[in-house]
């Protein structure tokens, strides 16, 4: 069996309810991310990270 990757968690809130709320609002993540804004924002974001790294190279 694989080892679990040991989850950092430097916050008062209990790992249950971190993962419990995670469960929740995942549905709707992934469903945003799916859709056409979110492919086109995904594809922006994707380009203004690029534009950032490569500014930072000419540095």
């Amino acid at each position: 069996m694989g080892r679990r990757k040991k989850l950092i968690n430097n916050t008062d809130i209990p790992q249950h309810q971190i993962e419990a709320i995670a469960r929740c609002i995942l549905p709707d993540i992934l469903a945003f991310y799916e859709s056409e804004e979110g492919q086109r924002e995904f594809s922006e974001w994707k380009k203004q990270r690029e534009m950032e790294k490569q500014a930072a190279k000419t540095e």
